[in-house]
C-alpha cells in the first residue's frame, strides 16, 4: 500500500443527545460539553442530531399546527425564533471555539434564522466545523418534511458539499435528505467515502437506510439521531399541559437509532435505542477502498457520457443589490 501521507484512521463519535428543548443557550451547553468529551476521547469528528439546536418542533403534531392564523401556533413559532441560531451574530462562536481548542470536527444540526432571509424565517440547517473551529459549510435542508413545512423553510444548494477529514472526504444530509437520490449523488460526485446522516431521532428511519447507504456509496455512512424523552419537556413552554395531554403514556418524542455502518453495510456500531450517550468507533478507509473495487458510484461504474447531475450551489435570495 502506497503511504501518501494521510491519516486512513479517523475515530468518529456519534452524540445521541436530547436538547434542552427549545433553550438555544443551555443546549449550546451540553452540546460543547459533548465536544469536549469526544476531544478527550481522541475523537477526530463529532455529530449530532438534526435541529438539535433549539430543538426539533413537536408541538406542530401535538397541538394542531396546521390551524391558520392561529394565536397558539404564532406564539410557539416567535418562541423557536427567539431560540433559533442566528450565525452572523455569533451564535456559534463558542462551538468553534470548542472545536478549535479539542481539534475535533463538527456535524451540527440547528435551526438557523439567516440575516440574508430577513433573520425571521427559519431554515433546518447541517453546520459543519472544521477542527480549526471554521464553518466550512451550512446546508439548508432542500425540503422540509411533512408538518415541518409549517415552521421551516426550503433550502438551497449552497451546503451540498464535501470536506477532507484526514485521509476521508466526509458529507452529510438531514433527515429525509437522505432518501433523495439526486442529492446523495451530488455528494458522491464529490469523492464522499464517509456519509453523516442526522435525524431527529427514531429507530424506524435509521435501520433500514443507514447500510442501504453504506452499500449504495461503498462509504461508511453514520446515523445520527436526536433523544427526546417526555419528562423532559420543560414546564414552561407555552401550552405545556395540553402537550402533555395528547402524548398520553408515551415516554419519548424520539428514541434515537444512532447507528454506523461499514460500507459492505456490516454495522460498526448497531442502532442504539432510549439511551443518551456517545458513541466512539474507529473507522478505517482501507474498507473503502476494498469495497470500491466492484462499484464505486461516481468512479469507474458511473457513465457520465450518459447521465450527470448538475449542482446549482448559490446561496438563493430574493435580493440582487447592484451599486
Amino acid at each position: 500500500m502506497v503511504d501518501d501521507g494521510s491519516q486512513d484512521n479517523l475515530k468518529v463519535c456519534l452524540a445521541q443527545i436530547s436538547a434542552i428543548w427549545l433553550d438555544r443557550a443551555a443546549t449550546l451547553d451540553k452540546v460543547c460539553a459533548y465536544i469536549a468529551d469526544a476531544g478527550q476521547q481522541g475523537g477526530d469528528l463529532i455529530a449530532f442530531g438534526e435541529a438539535l439546536v433549539p430543538g426539533y418542533p413537536f408541538w406542530v403534531d401535538l397541538t394542531g399546527g396546521a390551524k391558520f392564523n392561529d394565536d397558539e401556533q404564532k406564539q410557539f413559532f416567535a418562541h423557536y425564533v427567539r431560540n433559533a441560531i442566528d450565525i452572523d451574530a455569533g451564535d456559534l462562536d463558542r462551538v468553534c471555539q470548542q472545536a478549535k481548542e479539542h481539534s475535533v470536527a463538527v456535524y451540527l444540526g440547528t435551526i438557523e434564522r439567516p440575516q440574508d432571509r430577513t433573520g425571521m424565517s427559519l431554515y433546518c440547517s447541517m453546520v459543519y466545523i472544521d477542527k480549526t473551529g471554521a464553518i466550512e459549510s451550512v446546508h439548508r435542508k432542500l425540503m422540509p418534511t411533512f408538518e415541518e413545512r409549517l415552521v421551516w423553510s426550503p433550502g438551497d444548494g449552497h451546503g451540498l458539499r464535501t470536506h477532507r477529514l484526514e485521509g476521508f472526504q466526509v458529507g452529510g444530509l438531514n433527515c429525509w435528505e437522505n432518501w433523495m437520490p439526486l442529492a446523495r449523488a451530488a455528494l458522491y460526485g464529490q469523492a464522499e467515502n464517509l456519509h453523516v446522516a442526522i435525524w431527529p431521532g427514531s429507530e424506524r428511519n435509521t435501520r433500514d437506510i443507514t447500510p442501504f447507504l453504506a452499500k449504495e456509496g461503498r462509504s461508511y455512512s453514520m446515523a445520527v439521531s436526536g433523544l427526546m424523552p417526555v419528562r423532559e419537556i420543560p414546564s414552561s413552554l407555552p401550552h405545556y399541559e395540553r402537550m402533555l395531554e395528547q402524548l398520553g403514556d408515551a415516554k419519548f418524542l424520539a428514541n434515537g437509532g444512532s447507528c454506523l455502518a461499514a460500507p459492505n453495510g456490516d454495522w460498526v456500531i448497531e442502532p442504539q435505542v432510549e439511551i443518551e450517550g456517545l458513541f466512539v468507533a474507529t473507522i478505517d478507509l482501507e474498507r473503502v477502498r476494498e469495497e470500491r473495487q466492484n462499484f464505486d458510484a461516481a468512479g469507474h461504474y458511473s457513465r457520465p457520457d450518459v447521465t450527470q447531475l448538475t449542482v446549482d450551489r448559490r446561496r438563493q435570495s430574493t435580493l440582487n443589490i447592484l451599486d
